[in-house]
């Protein structure tokens, strides 16, 4: 089985399509026997992706630091649930269960998940391939800011390459029913 690290927020967002796309997310992980590995949460864009691969008989690993377990209410209803010392252990743990990242819309936190596993790419340690779903054009601006970047100089184009765009949900099951 593939399984799928998928960083996102905790947070439901302002709007229910962000939780609607999580579960319709879900339900096709769990459809296409691809495992989420994510941070073990109950509560927003995560719970909503956890919660939708559990009840459509899908496989999940929840990664949560101590910090972390009353305050974003850690999912006792996993296949397996990790609580780790820090932030650290969960990115690598999270790292080490995956073979493919996708970033959904969330803040700092997704952010720093993201952007700690796309750094190690470049660094080459490792290839495995990471996606950032610009779900209703939520990452433009950020998208945008690598793009000035690398015309300013301070991202190369050949690592321009290692965060691959999905646009639409076409687009989203495409990619990730073919890992």
């Amino acid at each position: 089985m593939k399984m799928l690290c998928v960083f996102c927020g905790s947070a439901e967002g302002s709007s229910p399509k962000y939780l609607e796309m999580a579960r319709s997310l879900g339900e096709f992980m769990a459809q296409n026997n691809i495992g989420l590995v994510y941070g073990g949460a109950t509560i927003g864009v995560m719970g909503a992706v956890a919660d939708a691969v559990l009840s459509t008989g899908g496989v999940v690993i929840g990664i949560i630091p101590k910090t972390l377990v009353n305050y974003e209410i850690a999912h006792p209803g996993l296949t397996e649930l990790h609580i780790v010392e820090g932030m650290h252990e969960r990115k690598k743990m999270m790292y080490d269960k995956s073979h493919a990242f996708l970033s959904l819309p969330g803040g700092m936190g997704t952010l720093d998940e993201m952007f700690e596993i796309l750094t190690w790419s470049q660094l080459k340690l490792h290839e495995k391939p990471m996606f950032i779903y610009n779900f209703q054009g939520f990452y433009d601006s950020l998208l945008e800011y690598l793009r000035h970047a690398n015309k300013e100089g301070f991202i190369k184009p050949a690592h321009m390459e290692l965060l691959q765009e999905l646009k639409d949900s076409a687009s989203l099951k495409a990619k990730i029913g073919s890992l």
